[in-house]
């Protein structure tokens, strides 16, 4: 299959979740709409050839400074909020 054939594919189906994401908003379905929103993200990412890499750079890019400037200070950190604070992720990418 031509690639420009599946990318006309891709894109119609994008449109159909974002329609389906409006109508489960409207609805008051936030969860579902939620993760249509992630199928939606993947579907644009692959449209776009952006990979998981360029994604967790964008998150990164994303945090606020003292948050990124922690984490450049710290050798040992592992990316997680210091014990006792937890933060809601920013994005979280499900495959």
């Amino acid at each position: 299959m031509p690639v420009a054939n599946s990318d006309e594919q891709l894109l119609s189906v994008l449109a159909t979740l974002e329609e389906c994401r409006t109508v489960l908003l409207a609805g008051g379905s936030r969860d579902t709409a939620q993760l249509v929103s992630v199928a939606i993200l993947e579907l644009r990412m692959k449209l776009n050839r952006i990979g998981d890499a360029e994604l967790k750079a964008l998150c990164e890019a994303m945090l606020p400074d003292e948050l990124r400037h922690d984490r450049s200070r710290d050798p040992k950190s592992d990316g997680k909020p210091p014990a006792g604070q937890r933060r809601r992720p920013l994005l979280r990418l499900v495959k």
